[in-house]
C-alpha cells in the first residue's frame, strides 16, 4: 500500500492506493479535514470504492451461465491494491484489472480505473470500466465518501442539514437486512431542506432510485462549511452513516443497487446492472465542491 498526494493553493488530498480509496482532503482556506478518518472502533473506511456490485447480494451470491458465485457486499475492489497509472500536477490516476483471484468469485475480464482531478476548490472523481474480452461485461459501480459532520470541534451533528436544490420531496426506497423491499416512503423537504440526525438513520441508509438526487449539499448551520456533491444523471444514490454514531455522513452516487428482496440472483437481469459489450468502455463522473 502506497499513499498519494496531490494538492494546489487551495486543497491538498490524499489517496492510498489500496481501493484506491480518497483518504483525506484538507483545504489550506478553512483549516478543515472534510473526509472521516477511519477510527477503526467507529467506521475503518475513509470513502470506498464500489465495485463490481453495489450493496448487498441476497444471500451473497450471483449466478452467472447456471454457476453460482459469493461476493460480499460491496464488492472487492475497495480492498484490492490498484496500481497508479499517471501522475500528474492535478490529478491521479488509477487502474485494478482482474486477475486469478477476482475470476475466481467475479468470472470477467475488465480494467476498472479511477482518476481524481483538482481544480481550484472542487475535486472531480471520474469512473471508467473497459471490457477487453470478446463477451459480454456485467457490473455495477460506485462511490462511498465519509465525510466529517461535524467539521469542527464547537459543532455537533444536529448542527447540519442537507440541502437538495429544487427539491420539495424525495422518494426513499426502504431496505430489509440490506436489501430493497418494495416499500416506499416519501420525505417532505422543508425549504429543500432536510435536518441530519441520528435518528434519520435508525432504518440504514436512504436510498433514492430513478435519478433523484443529481446535487445535494451537507452543510452546517453554524457556519456554512460543508460540502456540495454533484452527480448528474447517476441512477441511484445513498445517504448513510452507522447507526447510532454522530460523526460522518456518506454522500454516495451509484451506478447500480443492493439486490432486491425477491431477486432471481441472475445477474444478467439484476436491477441496476450494466452490460459492456465486447472492447467497450463505460465513462461516468461526480464533483465534489469543499467550502
Amino acid at each position: 500500500m502506497a499513499i498519494f498526494q496531490l494538492q494546489n493553493n487551495l486543497l491538498s488530498i490524499k489517496v492510498s492506493s489500496l481501493g484506491a480509496e480518497l483518504c483525506s482532503v484538507f483545504s489550506k482556506e478553512t483549516n478543515i479535514e472534510y473526509i472521516w478518518q477511519a477510527d477503526e472502533t467507529v467506521w475503518a473506511r475513509h470513502a470506498p470504492n464500489l465495485f463490481p456490485i453495489v450493496g448487498k447480494l441476497k444471500d451473497g451470491e450471483f449466478i452467472y451461465q447456471t454457476k453460482s458465485y459469493q461476493l460480499s457486499q460491496h464488492g472487492f475492489a475497495r480492498d484490492s491494491e490498484f496500481i497508479c497509472i499517471e501522475q500528474a500536477d492535478d490529478y491521479l490516476f488509477f487502474e485494478l484489472k482482474a486477475s486469478e483471484q477476482s475470476l475466481r468469485i467475479y468470472p470477467f475480464q475488465f480494467s476498472f480505473q479511477i482518476k481524481y482531478k483538482l481544480i481550484g476548490n472542487d475535486l472531480e472523481i471520474s469512473y471508467s470500466v473497459l471490457n477487453p474480452d470478446n463477451c459480454d461485461l456485467y457490473f455495477s459501480f460506485g462511490a462511498h465518501p465519509a465525510f466529517n459532520c461535524p467539521l469542527q470541534s464547537n459543532e455537533s451533528f444536529s448542527d447540519y442539514e442537507l440541502v437538495f436544490p429544487f427539491k420539495e420531496s424525495l422518494i426513499i426506497n426502504k431496505l430489509n437486512d440490506g436489501l430493497i423491499s418494495s416499500q416506499t416512503k416519501s420525505i417532505d423537504l422543508i425549504h429543500h431542506k432536510l435536518s441530519v440526525s441520528k435518528q434519520l438513520f435508525d432504518n440504514d441508509a436512504l436510498v433514492f432510485m430513478n435519478s433523484q438526487i443529481d446535487e445535494v449539499h451537507l452543510v452546517s448551520r453554524k457556519t456554512n462549511h460543508g460540502v456540495a456533491l454533484t452527480s448528474k444523471n447517476w441512477p441511484s444514490f445513498g445517504i448513510w452513516t452507522k447507526k447510532n454514531t454522530e460523526q460522518f455522513v456518506c454522500l454516495e452516487p451509484w451506478y447500480g443497487i443492493a439486490d432486491s428482496v425477491n431477486t432471481n440472483k441472475n445477474i444478467l437481469e439484476k436491477t441496476g446492472i450494466i452490460k459492456l459489450e465486447s472492447n467497450c468502455k463505460f465513462n461516468a463522473s461526480f464533483t465534489i465542491s469543499f467550502f
